[in-house]
This record gives structure tokens, sequence and C-alpha cells, in this order.
């Protein structure tokens, strides 16, 4: 998919939060996103990094805040970012942490972006430099996001019983430097990548709050370079606002239709057919909780009545919704999914 990174919503619920604890209006920074509100309530749910990005620079804005971005994560802490916070919050050390955080963020919680480890010499005194880069081309919002990294990387170090960082180093100038520094309790100086720098000797820091065995389960962020895959991600996005439509998704690509319907061509795919499957997803995990009224499923689903939802399904299953539910709940059999090319049935609404 080029340079486009994806990254799970998970980190917005806590810094929403937060956020509108700072007097700001949640629903409004979302909206200038062109992001849906719901999202807070989707925590799994994959968005396009760039569009994080704009979100925390939206909510600068919203405040006049430049610092807002760090405060907000500082205050969230790692314990907001789900399993991948746990993870590092649970190792045995310092060192074992951030190893966790450095080889999980890209398969847990962001794809395009890194952090890496590496050691310096400064007068007799071994420093570790802990970096964080975008690898996403997004224009928008990079220093802030570097700055909202600091924050929830801050919150690691001090869950080991490190002290203040000796130094902070960004890439470009910031305009708040004092209140960044009041924050992170050190100078920010520039650098080549953002990197908070501390004693080498702290990687030696064991866990004294709580130490378990590391979660197996991984959620997988899609590869940036495979495009049908974020589409598929897009497209379940826009299920939250009902709009599982083409234009949404090319937009958030910067992509023309064609050249959307070429890329997919490309790797075997067609926007009906992602849509199509993922609109049956959805309906089938809906339909197999067994509480949801269908016609509840269908407008959720972005169909005007549950009629259209019903000849739609029939068309993908040969079952009507509530048979399929029926056998889903009873253990009936179902009748097999027809290939994703061969229904007639338009499942857009």
């Amino acid at each position: 998919m080029g340079a486009v990174g994806f990254t799970k919503a998970r980190s917005m619920g806590p810094v929403a939060e937060a956020f509108e604890r700072a007097g700001g209006s949640v629903a409004r920074v979302f909206r200038k996103a062109e992001l849906p509100l719901r999202l807070i309530e989707a925590p799994e749910q994959f968005i396009l990094l760039r569009d994080q990005l704009a979100l925390v620079e939206h909510a600068a804005r919203e405040l006049d805040d430049e610092a807002l971005p760090l405060r907000l994560s500082t205050q969230a802490g790692m314990q907001g970012l789900g399993v991948f916070g746990r993870r590092v919050r649970t190792a045995p050390t310092l060192a074992d942490a951030i190893e966790r955080c450095n080889s999980g963020i890209r398969s847990m919680l962001q794809s395009m972006t890194h952090m890496n480890l590496t050691q310096t010499e400064s007068g007799s005194r071994r420093l570790t430099v802990w970096t964080y880069e975008i690898l996403d081309d997004a224009p928008v919002g990079r220093q802030k996001n570097e700055l909202l990294a600091f924050g929830y990387m801050l919150s690691a170090l001090k869950h080991f019983a490190v002290g203040a960082p000796l130094r902070a180093t960004l890439p470009q100038k910031p305009l708040e430097r004092a209140a960044l520094e009041d924050i992170l309790g050190c100078e920010i100086v520039a650098g080549e990548k953002a990197a908070l720098i501390f004693p080498a000797e702290c990687l030696r820091n064991a866990n004294f709050a709580c130490v378990d065995p590391i979660d197996a389960r991984v959620d997988d962020v899609a590869a940036p370079t495979d495009f049908s895959a974020g589409v598929e991600r897009l497209v379940e996005l826009a299920l939250l606002e009902r709009h599982p439509t083409i234009d949404y998704v090319r937009r958030r690509l910067g992509l023309s239709p064609r050249s959307l319907q070429r890329r997919l061509a490309e790797a075997g795919e067609s926007f009906e057919a992602i849509r199509r499957r993922v609109v049956l997803a959805k309906a089938q995990a809906q339909l197999s909780r067994g509480a949801t009224p269908i016609t509840q499923i269908a407008y959720e689903l972005g169909y005007s009545d549950a009629a259209h939802f019903s000849r739609a399904f029939v068309g993908w299953t040969g079952q009507t919704p509530r048979a399929w539910r029926r056998a889903a709940l009873f253990g009936r059999p179902k009748r097999a999914l027809p290939p994703s090319g061969q229904s007639s049935t338009n499942p857009g609404p």
C-alpha cells in the first residue's frame, strides 16, 4: 500500500476521555478528522495511521495547546493501550519491557512506525537512546504524534522506577518547548529522530508491580503492502457510520475511483467483493449473538429496511437472516457461502 500505515483505535478511548476533561469537544474533533465518533466504542477497529495523526493535530488546535498530546498520553499511560500496554507493563525488567514494545508495536498497535533502542557514550557515562519514528508519509500531525508517543514511553519508564529522562530529542523545534520540558522533566534538543535518553544502567530495573507470563495473543495490524486488506479495514471503519461506499474509501486513501479499482484488480479483488465479505461477516457476527433485532442489524449495516437486508443475505448464503440465526444458535447445518464473485445481489444500502 505504499507508505500508508494502520493503527488500532484502542488508544483513542483514554485520550478522548482526557481531552474531554480538558474542556475539548470530542465530537467536533472527530468530525474535523472525518472519523466516526463510534470509534471510541470500537477499540479493536483499524484506522489509517494518518487519520490518528490528523485527529491529534485537530485536538491540539481545538484547545490551542501544542503540549496537549504529551499531556493526554502521560495521563492515559501504557495501561490505556490494551493488550500491547499490558505486555509492556508486565515485563520482568525495563530492558524486557522496551524489547516487547519495540518488537510488538508494528504487529499489535501501529504499522509504518518503528521503535529502536541504542546505546551511546557521554563522557564516562553510558546512555540509552529509545527512539520512535513514523514511517508513514502523512504530511499532518507528525510532531504531535511523536509527543503522544513520548507520553506512553515516559509512563513505561516511570513504571520501572526511572526518574525523568536526561533529555529528549525531536526532529523539529517544538513551539511550546518550555511546557513540554516541564511535563517530561528534561531538556528537549534537536535530533534526527524523536527519542528519550536515559542512563543505561536503568535497563536493569526490575518490575516490582506485576510480572505475568507474556500474552501469546497478537493482534495483526494490516501490512502496509497488502492493499486489499487495507481497503477491507476501511470498509469496516465506514460501517461504523453505515456508509461503506467506494467514494469514502478512495478519499481516505487519496485515490480516484478508477485507481482504487485498478489496484484492487491487480490484487485479484474488487470493491464490491470486499464490501460483501465485510458486511456478511458483520451480519453473521451480529446474528450469532442472538439478541439484536434483525431490523436493527439491517440499519447498522447501512440498509434502509430489513427487507432489503434479507434479500441481500439470501443472495449470499441461500438462507434468510432468521433461518441462519436459528442454525447458528441451535447447531443446525448451514448452507455453504457461495464464492464471492457469484452473488448477484448488491450488498450496498
